[in-house]
């Protein structure tokens, strides 16, 4: 896919590319950054080349991954990051973002998230975003419930962080919580129950349980 332009109220948002490796150097050496992003540690240039060039460049030519650089419409300093990648479970992709520490607490990323989500469930074959982040890790839980994110658990042993086996908080947003058509229909799990229990096994109220065994 060619490189090409997103833009709200005020960002602007393209997928990486070789004139941003320095700032994403920069950034990332952000204390924060490193304690909560998956990302090799210490953080060398050559780490924030082979994100921009590889990471983000094959993704793009793939149709895999999207990794978008966040700016200010009009120009301006690199702010932060939003990826979205395909994952293994057809139709799911993970939303990923980090923001430079200057600007954090204006909202650019929430801003930015949100143009990221509706571009990949107009534009790809999306069922489910999927976003996790470390146990603890407040600000992005905390982002993901104002996307629309429907919090799921804690995944054990998780993520593979500077060595070590961490645990996940994890979350979904389906193109349905934003009134938005999916690549398939979806039928929850309630719905799924009350189509194939018989009807004749219902219980009626105060009646004895009904026997399931037959719909297992």
């Amino acid at each position: 896919m060619e490189p090409f332009l997103l833009s709200t109220e005020r960002l602007e948002l393209r997928p990486f590319a070789t004139v941003d490796t320095d700032e994403v150097f920069h950034a990332v050496q952000d204390p924060e950054i490193q304690r909560w992003v998956t990302l090799p540690s210490p953080y060398g240039r050559q780490d924030a080349v082979y994100f921009v060039e590889r990471v983000s460049g094959q993704g793009l030519r793939e149709g895999t991954g999207f990794h978008f650089a966040v700016r200010p419409r009009g120009g301006g300093p690199l702010i932060g990051a939003v990826g979205i990648g395909v994952q293994q479970a057809p139709g799911t992709w993970e939303l990923g973002f980090w923001t430079a520490p200057e600007h954090r607490r204006r909202g650019y990323l929430l801003e930015a998230a949100d143009a990221v989500i509706r571009w990949a469930v107009a534009t790809l074959p999306v069922d489910r975003i999927f976003w996790r982040a470390l146990v603890g890790n407040e600000p992005s839980r905390a982002l993901a419930l104002k996307l629309g994110f429907t919090m799921e658990g804690v995944q054990r042993a998780a993520t593979l962080h500077h060595g070590i086996a961490r645990d996940s908080w994890s979350g979904s947003l389906l193109p349905s919580d934003l009134g938005l058509p999916a690549k398939h229909p979806y039928l929850p799990a309630g719905d799924l129950a009350a189509r194939d229990v018989p009807a004749g096994n219902l219980a009626a109220p105060g009646g004895p349980a009904p026997d399931v065994s037959a719909a297992l």
